[in-house]
């Protein structure tokens, strides 16, 4: 991650030369990202390269959600809190540009630390992803996520686990 940083969408960065292949988050990016932000609908951070801070290379969104406490696999629930709802935070998208492979990596470990630090002040006992087919839901299972058998293409980490990456 040397040559990389993450951070909070801003003004400088050019939403316009990013391209990941799929239109609807090239457009979010685009159209919707900055208004996300302004309305706190979602969180958006970006991944530029030091030498070009204004290229955006990739980029998640963050926001609060919750699972309910019978979407869980049952051998989890008895570790979780007795409420129906479990507070959670969603990475909503997950994108990075077709011109840089390998940077998928980068942005989800860098959300999944900045879920782990946030739950430390507003809680939070689960990370949430929907995966979009068969390859997205392999490279989340890469880091531990587990598919919410109730919900399709849903995916979850639990904190703890999220803590030890």
């Amino acid at each position: 991650m040397n040559d990389f940083a993450c951070e909070p969408l801003g003004n400088q960065h050019d939403r316009t030369r990013f391209d990941c292949g799929v239109s609807v988050l090239n457009d979010y990016l685009a159209k919707y990202a900055k208004q996300d932000v302004k309305r706190k609908a979602s969180a958006v951070f970006v991944l530029v390269k030091h030498s070009d801070p204004t290229q955006i290379i990739g980029f998640y969104t963050l926001c609060a959600t919750s699972v309910g406490l019978s979407e869980l696999p049952e051998e989890l629930t008895n570790k979780m809190p007795r409420y129906p709802e479990i507070p959670a935070i969603l990475v909503g998208r997950l994108a990075r540009d077709i011109n840089y492979p390998g940077v998928g990596e980068l942005l989800l470990l860098d959300a999944i630390a900045r879920c782990v630090r946030v739950a430390g002040e507003i809680a939070a006992s689960l990370i949430v992803v929907d995966s979009k087919g068969d390859a997205a839901t392999r490279f989340y299972e890469k880091y531990g996520f587990l598919s919410l058998p109730k919900l399709a293409g849903r995916m979850f980490l639990p904190m703890q686990t999220a803590q030890k990456l």
